[in-house]
């Protein structure tokens, strides 16, 4: 009986227009903050390691095989596969940094919304 009262409420609740509350606007911009830096470092994070990969490939001659001497492809291999690996040490950083502006951007707001709901 009980479980059958709490899916009730939850779908009467989800059918009842809500009221945007300070709680809600402290979530949205926490999301504001953190997104764009998380979404940036996937992105850059996965050609990184795909650059990674195909420096890995050229050193071992899976590809450009018939193109090439193995010793330019090792050559290639080794620098394309030391500048997928500097990309990603860089993403780390460059992830810190977009991070840290956003927290400066939206900082201010977010400790006087969420010091106002502390109060309460």
């Amino acid at each position: 009986m009980e479980k059958q009262n709490k899916y009730i409420e939850k779908v009467r609740d989800s059918y009842t227009p809500h009221e945007r509350t300070k709680l809600d606007e402290l979530k949205e911009l926490d999301k504001k903050v953190k997104t764009p830096a998380i979404v940036f470092a996937y992105v850059f994070g996965s050609v990184a390691a795909l650059i990674f990969g195909v420096g890995m490939c050229l050193a071992m001659q899976v590809i450009g095989a018939q193109l090439m001497s193995p010793a330019v492809l090792m050559a290639m291999g080794v620098i394309t596969g030391c500048v997928g690996i500097a990309l990603c040490i860089a993403n780390y950083f460059i992830y810190n940094a977009l991070l840290n502006s956003r927290k400066k951007k939206y900082g201010n707001k977010i400790v006087a919304l969420s010091n106002e709901l502390l109060d309460n």
